[in-house]
């Protein structure tokens, strides 16, 4: 059903009205993986008015002129052509490794939406094993984020007792943008300072373990932070969670440098959109996990149900109140 809903995906383009992200390949995964695949092509009936046809091609992306092309939206469809080759005549955890340093510095672009593509696409076929639908998901992805690849330089990282601290004490030490006003590349430009946090670790496990860690206190904190902006609050803790997913495939010695990017865009994207005041949140109380993401599919929202995917995977109480904080707060499919 998976490849099924993939197939008929991939007719369509990673966005829609030259900026809007097309969720539903993240989505129609979420729901293989937690045992909902009858319901992905109802979903997706339902989801289908917001897809756009695939773009026509502007240029081919060779070995020889890659870096040229990286960064230019136009070439979304060259960069895709040119993944599916390289998933096509090698092994992609090979294109993986490879494009995967390229292409962390700029997981910023399409506000975090290409990298978490790339995590649900790895999930499935470390979980599911290859398949031509499965790895045409991967270079959809790959292309998109190579598409929007977005760096960011000149954010100052400020030292302090957070830095070896846990990542929550981090994140409550991430200062709001001033003046936040415009979408996400605009407050992305008012990003000037950020908490360091984990600075020294180069182990590849103790790296892992931070990262698992960052995943559970971003998703914690929805609970309490996400009526800041109840859509964009989500990617603070989907972004790094789609990272921790993919590193089992990734060589040990990219770890490290995974877990530090990871920490930037999710304390970038905490600084964009931090309420003004956190709300109390209390433990959902004895609700199984399966019935929370029942609970999400039948709200239908993209955002929704990938944040409730992120909390099953955290797997505690205050993950789940996360997800049913962002049922209450978000507007439903219809």
């Amino acid at each position: 059903m998976l490849e099924e809903a993939l197939e008929r995906l991939h007719a369509a383009g990673p966005e829609r009205l030259g900026r809007l992200t097309n969720h539903a390949p993240m989505v129609v995964e979420a729901l293989a993986a937690h045992g909902q695949t009858g319901a992905v092509h109802r979903w997706l009936d339902l989801y289908e008015v917001k897809l756009e046809d695939f773009p026509s091609p502007v240029e081919p992306v060779t070995d020889a002129d890659w870096a040229a092309a990286l960064g230019d939206p136009r070439r979304v469809a060259d960069w895709i052509a040119y993944f599916m080759r390289a998933v096509g005549e090698g092994s992609w955890k090979s294109v993986l490794a490879e494009w995967w340093p390229r292409l962390l510095p700029g997981m910023y672009g399409g506000s975090t939406h290409p990298v978490i593509r790339v995590g649900h696409a790895v999930r499935s076929l470390i979980e599911g094993g290859e398949s031509p639908p499965r790895l045409a998901e991967l270079a959809h992805g790959l292309g998109y984020w190579a598409a929007r690849h977005h760096p960011v330089t000149g954010i100052a990282l400020v030292a302090g007792d957070h830095e070896n601290g846990e990542a929550g004490e981090a994140l409550d030490a991430v200062g709001p943008i001033r003046d936040p006003h415009g979408g996400f590349p605009a407050r992305l430009a008012l990003v000037e300072r950020l908490p360091a946090w984990a600075p020294g670790v180069t182990d590849p496990e103790t790296a892992r373990q931070r990262l698992a860690e960052l995943v559970r206190a971003t998703t914690h904190r929805y609970a309490t932070h996400g009526h800041g902006d109840e859509i964009m609050l989500v990617h603070a803790a989907t972004a790094p969670n789609a990272v921790l997913r993919t590193l089992p495939a990734l060589p040990r010695e990219l770890w490290a440098p995974s877990l530090h990017a990871a920490w930037l865009a999710s304390a970038a994207v905490t600084a964009m959109y931090a309420p003004s005041e956190p709300v109390s949140s209390a433990p959902p109380g004895r609700i199984a996990a399966e019935e929370v993401f029942e609970r999400a599919l039948a709200h239908g929202d993209e955002h929704v149900i990938k944040l409730t995917d992120t909390a099953l995977d955290v797997g505690d109480e205050q993950a789940l109140a996360a997800a049913l904080c962002a049922i209450a707060l978000c507007e439903p499919l219809s």
